[in-house]
């Protein structure tokens, strides 16, 4: 299946959208969720990701902090402003290892900060228990 913003597929689980303007990060992540049993999206800047959020409504959006277009930090607080997808929980993997930018990604309403490099399988068990604890 196929949307206007990036490619979807996977599994019959949880439905993951990542959004980052590196397209191997995306196909790393996005394969290793699909078989995992994950469904994935993916977009590559801002506005995308934000559109594929309000179409889809995926179960958890992982974001890098330095997209195109719209920072991580805008998007969060867009999805968090919007009550049709404030619950959705919002996971950052970010490159950036500053403490202010850990800061700044909490500030704007991230769910957890992950930084860069992070093994696919230690990705899939935080989305697994961010998915667990999003209130219902």
């Amino acid at each position: 299946m196929s949307t206007s913003a990036g490619r979807t597929g996977g599994g019959k689980g949880p439905l993951v959208l990542f959004v980052d303007d590196a397209a191997d990060n995306r196909a790393l992540y996005s394969e290793y969720f699909a078989w995992s049993g994950f469904r994935v999206a993916e977009a590559a800047n801002g506005p995308d990701g934000m559109a594929l959020a309000q179409k889809l409504r995926p179960d958890v959006v992982v974001l890098d902090m330095v997209l195109p277009l719209m920072d991580g930090c805008e998007v969060i607080r867009t999805l968090k402003a919007d009550p049709s997808t404030r619950p959705i929980p919002v996971i950052v993997l970010t490159g950036h290892s500053l403490g202010e930018d850990r800061v700044r990604a909490e500030d704007s309403g991230c769910d957890a900060f992950v930084l860069k490099p992070c093994l696919p399988a230690d990705l899939v068990a935080l989305v697994k228990s961010v998915y667990a604890a999003r209130p219902r």
